[in-house]
């Protein structure tokens, strides 16, 4: 494939009968990838930032920008159903290889970072019950949150197929007692709680509407990420069209789940009770925890592995097992979770601070897949004479502007962090790039590449002497 002048091999990825994905199973993907520790601490992070109607704003943000880029991730599987692992093979199908090559990288990051936080967040719920876990952050947090880290890693291990059928069972196991909550939480709903200063102009601490809106955008997009997660597996699918369904009826699920659980929760506790509330602010957040571990233990191997075998990512990580399994990419992946969570031990670093770090990371992915499709449209490639072309563009553009307003949201020292852990990963595009012998760099790329490495410098730097701390 030729773009914009540079030659970009995007190769077929198969999958055996024994590894192909349903329906249910990529849905369960999709909803178990999403659904996770964030869903049960909404009601105290949303709170924590905003009233009321900032938090109606932020959901009605969220729900207009995250449909955008499901119809993007709906009309990129079906229009280009050669390229496999959705986010990082659009991008680099319609900016090339480097971009292509970073869209992987942030993804990856995201995934084993969101990961981190996950196992944080469990222990930090079984600290109601043993004191000695505190904050997910202590030495018996850290060596509990490696047992669990290598339990599923060897789960994965035993089959992409068998560990996707427990995903299933359990995505359902945890969608339960949220519904459970919503119904309880709806039932005990006061108007007059959540009516209580409306605006929240009355807390001081909570500044302007704009300001509390910005401070909810973060929370949305962790509870969302994970929405492309079927495109992820697009070369495991049995029936390429399942990818769409999936990814709709994914959404829409956990969007009327994620803004009943905030915003009825408001109608039981003030907004300062709310904020003022030890994570996780729901029950059940265990079960959930460990499901949303699984989906992205799974992810988070995937993207690797696939970028290893078009050429994207050194050829080591396409190694695979007797199974299937993509064994290197995921052996790889949890050192670097087991790696983080020695480093949550010593920074003190705390859920919040990890799933910001985790969002901000990918937005790379999401703005690029928004970016290609209104190109298509713009294009006209992959549609009929006449076909109708306003639609899919605005999805697109919309979709790139809402992820371009996350990296204002998010805020600098994420952004900072961000580019610390971007930055490495230059060597592994040169080595890619070498093996397969492709030019490394053309000039652009070349420009781009010296100014990640500049702001990761900067920004490493500003945290060693403290002017920034993000964990």
């Amino acid at each position: 494939m030729t773009t914009a002048g540079i030659d970009i091999p995007i190769r077929k990825v198969t999958s055996t009968a024994a590894t192909k994905l349903r329906l249910g199973s990529l849905t369960a993907l999709v909803i178990g990838s999403m659904v996770g520790s964030g869903v049960f601490s909404l009601p105290q992070n949303m709170a924590a930032g905003a009233g009321p109607l900032a938090i109606l704003i932020g959901w009605a943000i969220t729900a207009v920008g995250m449909l955008a880029l499901v119809f993007v991730y709906q009309s990129l599987a079906t229009r280009k159903p050669a390229l496999d692992a959705g986010p990082y093979a659009y991008a680099k199908a319609g900016f090339g290889p480097f971009i292509g090559f970073n869209s992987a990288w942030g993804y990856w990051i995201s995934a084993w970072v969101g990961n981190v936080s996950y196992a944080v967040i469990v222990f930090s719920a079984l600290s109601y019950f043993f004191p000695a876990f505190g904050d997910g952050n202590t030495w018996q947090a850290v060596l509990g949150a490696s047992i669990l880290l290598w339990l599923i890693h060897a789960l994965v291990l035993a089959g992409i197929r068998q560990a996707t059928i427990v995903n299933v069972i359990v995505t359902v196991a945890k969608i339960a007692p949220i519904v459970l909550f919503v119904g309880v939480v709806g039932v005990a709903f006061k108007l007059d709680v959540w009516s209580l200063d409306f605006n929240g102009l009355g807390n001081a601490d909570l500044g302007s509407i704009t300001a509390q809106v910005k401070s909810t955008m973060m929370v949305t997009l962790w509870v969302f990420i994970g929405i492309e997660g079927a495109s992820v597996f697009s070369g495991r699918a049995e029936r390429r069209k399942d990818i769409a369904v999936a990814t709709v009826l994914g959404f829409f699920t956990c969007l009327a789940l994620y803004a009943l659980v905030s915003l009825l929760s408001l109608g039981i506790l003030s907004q300062p009770e709310l904020a003022a509330l030890k994570n996780p602010s729901m029950a059940g957040v265990l079960e959930a925890v460990v499901g949303a571990f699984l989906s992205w233990t799974l992810l988070a191997a995937e993207i690797p592995h696939v970028a290893a075998k078009d050429g994207t990512m050194p050829k080591f990580f396409g190694r695979e097992s007797e199974r299937g399994v993509p064994s290197t990419s995921l052996l790889i992946t949890n050192l670097l979770v087991q790696a983080f969570l020695v480093v949550t031990l010593f920074a003190q670093s705390t859920y919040q601070a990890l799933f910001y770090i985790a969002s901000a990371a990918i937005l790379v992915p999401y703005i690029f897949s928004g970016a290609y499709a209104a190109k298509l449209a713009l294009t006209g490639e992959r549609y009929e004479s006449g076909e109708q072309r306003a639609g899919p563009l605005f999805a697109g553009l919309l979709a790139t502007v809402y992820g371009l307003w996350l990296v204002y949201a998010a805020g600098p020292a994420y952004l900072f962090m961000c580019a610390i852990l971007y930055a490495p990963g230059i060597i592994f595009y040169v080595w890619a790039r070498r093996e397969t012998s492709q030019r490394v760099f053309h000039p652009v790329e070349a420009a781009l590449a010296a100014a990640l490495v500049a702001v990761g410098i900067a920004a490493a730097y500003l945290i060693w002497n403290g002017s920034i701390s993000p964990l």
